[in-house]
């Protein structure tokens, strides 16, 4: 029997209908590297959503989708300021650093997210050379603790940086879950709230693999396409890519799978409330379940139900539903959760 995963949505397969556009792909030759009407339609597609003004590069992974939407907006000697959670500063191996050779200042965070309040101090040494030079500020949507930056709180990062010559990037990974959770379209909060640059990601929300760099100031890409090569992230037979993201937007799939693995992390985290001894430690908002069980139980739960244990010292684990999570998978978990916390209770009391 299969181990049913709750410790990623990278865990999860291709939808059907986006292995049917891969293999549909699959037939004949086209041009590579992206000049192929594959490539021109899914451009359209990000035209659509977005504007007819953008420009967007598709790429193989969303660290890749970072550090170039990042490259883009910096020197050497300019810095990126970023949650002290963000995917970049704790989970890219260094990655923007050592590609950007920039350094990212970290700002403490709660459940995630930091406000624009936060900032001012850290503008501190501007045109002094012996300063490094803020230049970005890099916010997650949804965050790495599921929770989300509301409009208005990334419009007031938008109006700052435009107020502070600094440029707002926003790593979105899973963007199609915050889509969903706020109930508009990416373009209010994304777009029209002051973003420069996002990652769009589709791999944790059903496709194969792929992503996309977005730029709302299409004079920030003069240079992408070479940086994209020089950074191994130009993929010659682009229409891989190309074809998945088309297929992800036809009849919104993205927002339905979206839907599904929200509604479904819903239903867990409400589950989870009514076991004794089981603590739901972050607002859940988007498709993920941040929780501590009764020592001893996640280690039995996770050997049956494979997730990653989020921070060691409190023992806080986290939950990921994904577009194929199921709610008899929900069930079998929650049964079994049960049975080894009123256990872990018994042998407590003696």
């Amino acid at each position: 029997m299969n181990k049913k995963f709750f410790a990623s949505d990278n865990c999860s397969g291709i939808h059907p209908k986006i292995m049917e556009a891969l293999i549909e792909a699959n037939s004949g030759h086209v041009k590579g590297y992206g000049y192929d009407h594959y490539t021109e339609t899914a451009e359209q597609d990000f035209k659509r959503l977005f504007g007819d003004d953008i420009e967007v590069f598709f790429v193989y992974s969303g660290t890749g989708a970072n550090v170039l939407g990042l490259q883009a907006c910096l020197h050497p000697f300019e810095a990126v300021i970023c949650s002290d959670m963000a995917h970049i500063h704790t989970d890219e191996t260094g990655a923007p650093e050592r590609n950007l050779m920039s350094k990212l200042i970290p700002i403490a965070s709660k459940n995630g997210k930091f406000s624009v309040d936060q900032v001012p101090e850290l503008l501190v040494g501007r045109g002094v050379e012996h300063h490094v030079q803020p230049k970005v500020i890099s916010i997650t949507q949804s965050t790495e603790y599921g929770t989300l930056y509301q409009p208005e709180e990334i419009k007031a990062f938008g109006d700052f940086c435009k107020k502070e010559n600094l440029y707002l990037h926003v790593d979105g990974a899973r963007i199609s879950n915050a889509t969903v959770a706020l109930g508009i379209s990416p373009r209010e909060f994304i777009r029209e709230a002051g973003v420069d640059v996002m990652s769009f990601g589709g791999t944790k929300n059903g496709m194969m693999m792929g992503e996309a760099v977005v730029f709302f100031k299409p004079e920030l890409a003069k240079y992408m396409k070479y940086q994209r090569k020089q950074s191994m992230q130009l993929f010659s037979k682009m229409r891989f890519i190309s074809a998945q993201f088309s297929a992800f937007f036809k009849d919104d799939l993205w927002l339905q799978l979206a839907t599904h693995s929200n509604r479904l992390a819903q239903e867990l985290s409400k589950a989870l409330h009514t076991i004794e001894g089981v603590r739901i430690t972050k607002p859940v908002e988007a498709n993920a379940i941040f929780a501590i069980f009764p020592e001893g139980v996640s280690e039995q739960l996770a050997e049956e139900f494979p997730f990653y244990v989020w921070n060691e010292a409190l023992n806080e684990v986290r939950l990921m539903c994904s577009w194929d999570t199921e709610k008899s998978e929900i069930d079998l978990f929650i049964e079994r959760a049960k049975s080894l916390c009123e256990a872990a209770e018994k042998f407590r009391q003696g």
